[in-house]
């Protein structure tokens, strides 16, 4: 049994504990009112407020513009304009003069044993080139045998003749039929010897081959035959064994288009250069004007002789040769100092303001005499640039 002072104890608290949670519950509810009011209350969000400031934009600085402390230490020259013949830049390329190529022709027929030179040597007058095995030489040597036996038999016949024309032993017609045999008997022996020496035999010591010669001094630029080949014309070979090159004298071959040709004459001069040598000049004279012209291009093909006495033309090499006009043209130019090469470009420095350089890109042409470089785009004549570009380059990386 529960004890009666426990029981009243819990009697007086069931009051009080009541009241509590009332309280609370009271609270609660209230929290939850107020709550609700003020987000009834609460304005609608505006999105302009929400949406991020605007982004404002600031141009970069030109990067082309050049600014150094001092710009008065750096002199300015002017942009000028010359009168100077008008220039026609063709292309072309080298090609060997025709009048000094010979070809090297087997006189003999037969097969190629041996070859002593090959294309792109360089050889003298009179040096072996190659040897051919032939009949010719067997045959031409019989024949020249057989003329040395009859041509001796007839000067044998012919001194007994005389003998006996002498003693009266026998009439003058036969003596003057033994002359007239003798000499045809030279005659024989003097064509079989002049065949050995067109085959290069050596009547005294004949060989088995032919040996074939250069017959000039120049460059082998082609090749026709190989070892075990047939040479000659008979055996279905080629004639034509070997072409060779004179190359101290050098033709350029160049297109030039038809509107162009009233700028082109016979002796008219022309400077020739070639990407294998670049800043070297040539010197050529124009010796034909092509008769026809490629009916697709429409360009006449003109043949400028360049003399090549150290070689350095070589067949093929591509070329532009820089012909002088009749009339005389402007061209834009400026010292060769005030030009800037950076990065396979070329640029000059104009005054701007504020003491500033403005960097322009230009093209430029040729060279031109007292140091002054033809400008062929990006400024004019009458306007200023600085003199020095490189300097003022420098002074500029250096800040």
């Amino acid at each position: 049994m529960v004890p009666t002072s426990t029981l009243f104890h819990r009697k007086q608290q069931g009051p009080a504990m009541g009241a509590e949670r009332t309280i609370r519950l009271a609270s609660t509810l209230l929290c939850i009112g107020l709550g609700l009011i003020a987000g009834c209350s609460k304005k609608p969000s505006d999105p302009a407020s929400e949406a991020p400031p605007a982004v404002s934009v600031q141009a970069d600085a030109d990067p082309s513009l050049v600014k150094v402390k001092n710009p008065e230490a750096f002199p300015l020259a002017a942009v000028a304009g010359i009168q100077a013949p008008s220039k026609l830049n063709v292309t072309g390329t080298v090609a060997p003069d025709i009048s000094r190529t010979i070809p090297v022709i087997s006189i003999a027929s037969g097969r190629v044993v041996a070859i002593h030179a090959r294309m792109g040597d360089f050889v003298k007058k009179g040096q072996l080139l190659m040897e051919v095995q032939s009949n010719d030489v067997s045959t031409a040597f019989n024949t020249y045998l057989k003329a040395v036996s009859d041509e001796r038999l007839a000067q044998v016949q012919l001194d007994r003749a005389k003998l006996l024309a002498d003693k009266g032993a026998i009439p003058t017609s036969q003596l003057e039929i033994a002359q007239n045999a003798e000499e045809d008997a030279k005659a024989a022996l003097v064509a079989a010897e002049q065949q050995l020496r067109v085959l290069g035999v050596d009547k005294d010591h004949p060989g088995e081959t032919v040996k074939v010669l250069s017959p000039s001094n120049g460059v082998i630029i082609q090749q026709n035959v190989t070892d075990a080949a047939a040479a000659g014309v008979t055996y279905g070979g080629t004639a034509n064994a070997f072409t060779i090159a004179d190359l101290s004298h050098v033709w350029v071959i160049c297109d030039v288009y038809e509107n162009d040709l009233a700028n082109v004459h016979l002796g008219q001069h022309a400077d020739i250069t070639l990407n294998a040598f670049p800043g070297k000049t040539f010197s050529g004279t124009i010796s034909d004007i092509g008769a026809q012209l490629d009916p697709s291009l429409r360009t006449a093909k003109v043949r400028i002789q360049v003399e090549n006495p150290q070689h350095l033309l070589r067949i093929g090499m591509f070329a532009t040769a820089i012909l002088e006009g009749s009339h005389a043209e402007q061209r834009t130019v400026v010292p060769a100092t005030a030009v800037l090469q950076l990065h396979d470009r070329s640029y000059v420095f104009e005054p701007a303001a504020n003491g500033t350089f403005k960097r322009v890109l230009v093209k430029t042409g040729e060279t031109l005499p007292n140091n002054l470089l033809e400008i062929t785009a990006g400024v004019q004549p009458g306007g200023q640039v600085v003199s020095n570009a490189l300097d003022l380059e420098n002074a500029s990386e250096q800040q």
